[in-house]
C-alpha cells in the first residue's frame, strides 16, 4: 500500500490544478482497478486542515465536512481512524484546534490521557488537562 501526500490531497478536493487534480483522479482510478487503498498518514491531516483553513479560507464546517468525506472514501486508509473520529467529534464540539483535537485523540486512543498543555482552549477538551503555568 501506498501512501498519498498532502499536496495531492489538496489538488484532489479543491481542483486548482486541473493537470495534477487528473494525475490524482488517476491515480485513485488505478488504485481502485487493484483493489487497493492509499495510506494517509494523520500528519497529511493535520496538515490538510491547515492548508484548507488558512489557503483556502475553509470554516470550521467546510473542514468537518471535508475530512469526514475523506473517511468515507473507499480507496483511502486513514491512519488511525478511530483517533480522527474523535477529535472530529471534539472539534465539532469544542473551541479547540483541529490539532489540538487530533493530538488528544491520539493520545487517548493510544492509552495515554491526560493529555498535558498550557493551552487553555484545548484543556476543555476531554482527556486534556491544563498546567498550571
Amino acid at each position: 500500500m501506498a501512501g498519498l501526500d498532502t499536496n495531492a490531497l489538496v489538488r484532489w478536493l479543491v481542483d486548482d490544478d486541473p493537470q495534477q487534480s487528473d494525475q490524482v483522479e488517476a491515480l485513485f482510478r488505478s488504485v481502485t482497478a487493484r483493489q487497493e487503498r492509499l495510506f494517509v498518514p494523520c500528519t497529511v491531516l493535520l496538515e490538510l486542515e491547515w492548508v484548507l483553513r488558512s489557503r483556502y479560507g475553509f470554516d470550521k464546517r467546510a473542514i468537518l465536512q471535508t475530512i469526514n468525506a475523506l473517511l468515507e472514501v473507499r480507496e483511502l486508509q486513514i491512519q488511525s481512524e478511530a483517533a480522527v473520529e474523535r477529535a472530529l467529534h471534539a472539534y465539532r464540539q469544542a473551541p479547540a484546534e483541529f490539532a489540538d483535537c487530533l493530538h488528544a485523540g491520539l493520545c487517548s486512543a493510544e492509552g495515554h490521557a491526560p493529555m498535558f498543555t498550557f493551552d487553555a482552549k484545548a484543556a476543555r477538551l476531554d482527556d486534556v488537562e491544563l498546567l498550571d503555568g
